[in-house]
């Protein structure tokens, strides 16, 4: 089916146009119908499907049947469990709704707290927000939730699974009564307590299932490489001389130090690479994946924080430098390429510590990944070794007494005298 045979606002067209969409995912064919006929909808499907742009387009086409002028309090809520996944919608949102008269607005921790506290407060239609900070805000009547026409509830399970579900029930409380909104439910899997919030909250909820033939992505390239610790960095570099078309890449590790010293063994080599952890903050995570989106990095290295959180269109391959130790994250990571009908490749590398969960992976996803031996030529070994890392600076000591200068400023300890506490008795 295509958007055109649908029968949407010439906003919203204007904008499915503009991102070069013209034909529905199965994801999209199947819940925007029951959404435009005002249903509630729940819906379970993979990451990378197009659910996105499902609910925005069913979103902004029910706002836009009833227009009204921005005011205080929002006419739409979207929720998500995550600062990436918020700023992911923000951006989608912002394109699709292009030629749309709403105020976007995300709402999300580790940035400038009045800063969006303002922003609220000259006007909203539409929040995108993770529950916390969105709460703090409530709770200080900045804005008032009593207005919301539409709610969305993004990866459902995974504020499940990250301890959100009691924020959620209390923003649900301050709803209007489900049959007053219309709600959409988007999840990985319908599990009974995702069904338990919708049978609460939502309307008579239009169930959608799209199940995958696999639990992997389709359209990922898969293989794995058993390979020597000590290898893997010459192989990476072979290989990615061989992969002409790896643009853009995404490089999984298990450890923050071991990110930071692969980003810096590849910066070292003249490949433009950055690293994203979790405690990185988050104003420069966003600059970050700004310059990866916009090319101007084309190496990420990540912990499994990027795992999830991470959307980005045009990732050509991911590669698992080291392989994970669950087996649900080695599905998440690999679902950073071959996004929306794209295709792209996984190579992962084996080696002597982490083989052993290739099995458990491999049972997980209900086939066996490929495998290969490198011969001599895949790998690359004169390249140039990263720096070494800045050791604290160790205080200077005295010329004549060798002994570490004290600073300055730092107080001399008094002498303890006989009498004092815990001085040493008389004679």
């Amino acid at each position: 089916m295509k958007f055109t045979e649908l029968n949407l606002p010439e906003p919203v067209l204007k904008g499915i146009e503009d991102v070069g969409f013209t034909e529905l995912t199965a994801v999209q064919e199947e819940s925007i119908p029951l959404a435009l006929a005002g249903n509630d909808v729940a819906g379970q499907a993979q990451t990378g499907t197009g659910k996105t742009a499902a609910f925005l387009i069913s979103l902004f086409t029910r706002l836009l049947q009833n227009e009204k002028r921005t005011g205080n309090n929002p006419r739409a809520l979207i929720l998500a469990p995550t600062r990436e996944l918020v700023v992911q919608i923000w951006e989608d949102a912002k394109a699709l709704g292009a030629h749309c008269p709403f105020v976007l607005q995300p709402i999300f921790g580790g940035v400038d707290y009045d800063k969006q506290r303002q922003a609220l407060k000259d006007g909203v239609d539409i929040i995108i927000a993770t529950p916390g900070r969105l709460i703090d805000y409530a709770k200080q009547r900045v804005f008032s939730l009593r207005q919301v026409e539409a709610l969305v509830i993004d990866e459902a399970d995974r504020m499940f699974d990250m301890g959100f579900i009691k924020d959620l029930r209390y923003i649900l409380r301050q709803l209007p009564p489900f049959e007053k909104r219309q709600t959409f439910l988007f999840s990985a899997t319908l599990s009974p307590r995702v069904m338990e919030l919708a049978y609460e909250f939502m309307n008579l909820a239009e169930k959608v299932r799209i199940e995958p033939e696999q639990v992997t992505a389709e359209r990922v390239e898969q293989i794995v490489y058993h390979v020597a610790q000590r290898e893997k960095f010459p192989l990476l570099l072979g290989l990615l001389k061989k992969e002409a078309a790896a643009d853009r890449v995404v490089v999984f590790v298990n450890t923050k130090r071991e990110a930071e010293f692969l980003a810096a063994r590849l910066k070292a080599n003249d490949f433009k690479a950055a690293v994203i952890s979790g405690d990185i903050p988050q104003n420069k995570r966003m600059r970050i994946l700004k310059d990866f989106k916009e090319d101007r990095l084309n190496f990420l290295v990540a912990t499994d924080v990027a795992s999830r959180g991470l959307h980005i269109d045009g990732v050509t391959h991911v590669i698992n430098y080291d392989l994970p130790q669950d087996a649900e994250d080695y599905v998440h990571r690999i679902g950073r390429t071959a996004r929306a009908g794209a295709v792209g490749k996984a190579i992962s590398f084996a080696d002597e510590e982490l083989v052993y969960h290739l099995a458990e992976i491999e049972e997980y996803i209900g086939h066996k990944v490929p495998s290969d031996f490198p011969v001599e030529a895949d790998f690359v070994w004169d390249y140039k070794k990263a720096p070494p890392r800045k050791k604290a600076p160790v205080p200077e000591r005295s010329a004549r007494s060798g002994k570490s200068e004290r600073p300055r400023h730092a107080p001399r300890r008094r002498k303890r005298k006989p009498g004092d506490k815990g001085a040493p008795p008389k004679g």
